[in-house]
């Protein structure tokens, strides 16, 4: 009889976007999680940077907490493509995810081009084989690459891979939105981690609401209507799955080790319902939704 490795479980810099890497292990440590994701580049001017090049002392500071607890990091973040010569911030990431151990860098396409994106993330694929790093491109429900069939496409293209943020799968509105399930089960094979959070079934209406919600308000995994297990149970029994779920309100209210124990239980809620989900839709023959 053959056992399945247990299924890691991790712990993205956004849901702790202000606690810096160091801290970070220690929290995700005490919380039960097996990895962190951690950025590496900052998204906006007023987001706190980090320093994690190799032979900087945060670097060193994260890596020997590492070795302490166990936890490791399996992805690093953030570059927004956007058609601009932005190889040499690619390479400075890969540097720094190397010597932290991290196996994919998540980048977003905001490039309308899809023919220049594809040529883009075609050379980072090239440069991160030198790393050992893979880029994943993720879908972003307000960006020009917002399906899972358009990151999909053009990740398959370049030679790369996709990452699947639930908040994301949910609120694209598109074409082609009633397929995202269909979408999502046909491309399993480019999907290295799974992010989840949950939230209201009601989608922002604007932009910025959606800008918002994704960088600083999100649900619990199980609290929303995202349906969570049911994505769960449509991917590869044992992916990783990393809880990406900011709340400034709820960090506040609780602490950054409350809230990341908080989403850890909400995870392995979900986790727990969707064994259940594939268990029986092996028993009926059929796949999920």
């Amino acid at each position: 009889m053959t056992h399945n490795p247990p299924r890691l479980v991790g712990l993205a810099q956004l849901s702790l976007l202000n606690t810096a890497p160091p801290e970070l292990v220690g929290i995700a440590a005490e919380a039960g999680f097996d990895f962190i994701g951690v950025r590496v580049r900052p998204v906006t001017p007023i987001e706190r940077p980090y320093d994690l090049q190799p032979g900087s002392s945060m670097q060193r500071e994260t890596r020997s907490r590492m070795q302490d607890t166990g936890v490791t990091v399996r992805d690093i973040e953030f570059l927004l493509l956007d058609g601009s010569n932005q190889r040499e911030a690619w390479l400075r990431m890969m540097e720094a995810g190397q010597a932290l151990g991290a196996s994919t860098l998540t980048v977003a396409g905001a490039d309308p081009d899809s023919a220049r994106l594809v040529h883009t993330l075609a050379l980072m694929t090239e440069d991160g084989r030198g790393f050992g790093i893979t880029p994943t491109l993720e879908a972003i429900s307000y960006q020009p690459v917002a399906s899972i069939a358009q990151a999909a496409d053009i990740a398959r293209q370049a030679g790369c891979r996709i990452v699947v943020d639930t908040l994301h799968f949910n609120r694209y509105n598109g074409p082609g939105a009633a397929r995202q399930w269909e979408e999502l089960r046909a491309n399993t094979d480019m999907v290295p981690l799974l992010q989840l959070c949950d939230g209201p079934a009601e989608r922002p209406v604007t932009r910025e609401a959606l800008v918002a919600e994704s960088r600083s308000e999100r649900e619990v995994p199980g609290a929303g209507a995202f349906g969570l297990a049911d994505v769960v149970a449509a991917l590869p029994d044992g992916l990783p799955v990393s809880a990406e779920t900011p709340s400034d309100r709820r960090v506040a209210e609780l602490g950054e080790l409350g809230w990341a124990r908080l989403l850890k239980s909400g995870l392995d809620a979900v986790l727990a319902t969707a064994g259940t989900v594939r268990t029986t839709a092996n028993l009926q023959g059929t796949g999920t939704k």
